[in-house]
């Protein structure tokens, strides 16, 4: 049988994936929901989330949910405490992993979410959040975003939350995932590690505004399994979140 996804699920899937078992995940917001959900149902049952309004789980919400503020995530949680709680365990050195998004990168993993002029004419975006922290305290970040020429910059205008940088002592983005593929961080550059079915390196190279490290031999993303995308469409069953036309694989 023949599996059809979207590539919101195969990212959910590419997520996940980054999630070991036993680690201590900040969850993070939209698409790692999802994810935290699927690495617990698959290969990693005793990874922990932490969500940035102090819910913590060790199991997935059991119903649908828009926002980690939402009845669903706080039932069966471990503990629903604050934000400087949750905080604290980041500048403890106790979160392994953390997800983040950004309006725009660069080629170090720099992520701005907080003002930008790119179109030509300034734009205040939502801010930093808790992305600030998640990006300067977790063992590692995971980065999730839209793959286009207007966010892959060579020179982000706001550092909101910083990438690899000269005397960075821990921690970083090491990983890169968007809607073309997965790229390794890891080592203060943008290496393409999987590209998404039917995507082609040129294509990466024209939605990057800088250089990447990417050719033809680069292998396709795996598809998702039958039973990670059952889980996905069971968790997001509206496709609020992963939903769009659905790729043959």
């Amino acid at each position: 049988m023949i599996a059809t996804y979207t590539r919101r699920e195969l990212m959910v899937v590419a997520a996940a994936r980054e999630i070991r078992d036993g680690e201590v995940v900040f969850v993070g917001m939209r698409l790692p929901l999802l994810g935290f959900g699927l690495a617990k149902a698959t290969h990693a049952p005793t990874a922990v989330g932490l969500f940035e309004n102090g819910v913590i789980r060790d199991r997935p919400a059991e119903a649908f949910i828009y926002t980690m503020g939402d009845p669903p995530n706080i039932v069966g949680a471990i503990a629903c405490l604050g934000l400087n709680d949750v905080m604290s365990l980041l500048q403890q050195g106790r979160v392994d992993v953390g997800f983040i998004g950004g309006a725009e990168i660069d080629p170090h993993g720099n992520l701005n979410t907080t003002r930008t002029s790119g179109s030509g004419s300034l734009v205040r975006l939502p801010g930093s959040g808790g992305g600030g922290d998640i990006a300067s305290l977790a063992g590692r970040t995971v980065l999730i975003m839209e793959h286009e020429p207007r966010r892959f910059r060579e020179r982000v205008d706001y550092i909101t939350s910083p990438g690899h940088f000269p005397g960075r002592r821990r921690g970083g983005p090491a990983t890169l995932i968007t809607t073309l593929g997965v790229f390794d961080l890891s080592r203060g550059q943008v290496r393409a590690v999987s590209l998404h079915p039917g995507v082609t390196a040129a294509q990466v190279r024209q939605a990057t505004g800088f250089a990447i490290t990417v050719d033809d031999s680069v292998p396709p993303t795996t598809p998702p399994s039958m039973d990670e995308l059952a889980y996905i469409r069971r968790a997001d069953p509206e496709g609020f979140w992963t939903g769009e036309r659905r790729k043959s694989e």
